[in-house]
């Protein structure tokens, strides 16, 4: 099966910090190319084909780390950067790289600021230059903040916003999450990505449900594959992620499959 893998990390603690970082958290201290590759082993089946690399923290040194991996590993096809305000620049910290090839958009990781972002600082700007420089802008959130994404998605309406792991992750789903998912849906230019679900054990019917909420309330065509690796090792590895993910979806089309799979983030992030 041929995929992209829309939600992948990089890191190595040794050439760049993450401020998150601590031992004992589970995650390894470095986690490159070749350890996802060693991990996946020889099956062709399980390897992406290309992958979009999501920024872990925040700092240019980071950023810059991260694009010169894309610029030398062919499976790094797309780097998302962390946003990191910044005075007088809408992009923040990745204002000076706006212009490399594989920048693919900023990610505004805000679980823990206000429910309407109203404490997030230059979000219009930042939903503004993404839109005219055609980058995507992806939202890390809590289930309560997807109704002011949506609410900035009515704003710019040229802008591409992709919700990182549902707008859910591992939390339970219910009501507010399904009505949070509904009015970003009335917006045809926001996605999300099936990625960061999973909890350790035998979660699979919790995650069946939620995937096929999302596929009736967004549509198999607005979502796509993310692994989340590997902060998804925590719970199971990569080939498992695929498996539960595969589990997780409802019988499709070919051409649904191939959207979900691939086709979604190869227009959002590759193209």
């Amino acid at each position: 099966m041929r995929f992209v893998d829309a939600h992948l990390h990089l890191w190595d603690i040794g050439q760049v910090s993450l401020s998150w970082f601590r031992e004992g958290q589970g995650l390894p201290g470095r986690a490159v190319v070749d350890d996802l590759l060693a991990e996946i082993d020889s099956d062709p089946a399980d390897r992406p084909e290309r992958a979009v690399v999501v920024q872990a923290a925040d700092t240019p040194e980071e950023m810059r780390w991260l694009l010169e991996t894309a610029e030398r590993d062919p499976l790094v096809a797309a780097v998302v950067a962390q946003y990191e305000p910044r005075p007088d620049r809408w992009a923040g910290t990745a204002q000076a790289v706006l212009d490399h090839p594989a920048l693919a958009g900023i990610r505004l990781a805000v679980p823990g600021r206000a429910a309407d972002l109203s404490d997030v600082p230059g979000v219009h700007d930042l939903a503004a230059g993404l839109a005219s420089a055609g980058h995507v802008l992806e939202m890390l959130i809590r289930t309560e903040q997807l109704p002011a994404v949506a609410a900035l998605a009515s704003e710019h309406p040229d802008l591409a916003i992709v919700v990182c792991h549902l707008g859910l992750g591992s939390a339970e789903s219910d009501d507010i999450w399904r009505q949070g998912l509904r009015a970003v849906a009335s917006h045809e230019r926001v996605a999300a990505k099936v990625s960061g679900l999973h909890r350790p054990g035998a979660d699979h019917g919790r995650v069946r449900r939620i995937v096929r909420d999302a596929v009736e309330i967004l549509g198999i065509e607005r979502l796509m594959f993310g692994s989340d690796w590997p902060i998804s090792t925590r719970t199971c590895d990569y080939r498992e992620t695929l498996a539960r993910t595969r589990d997780a979806l409802p019988e499709l089309t070919a051409q649904q499959a191939d959207s979900f799979w691939r086709g979604l983030a190869t227009r959002l992030y590759l193209a």
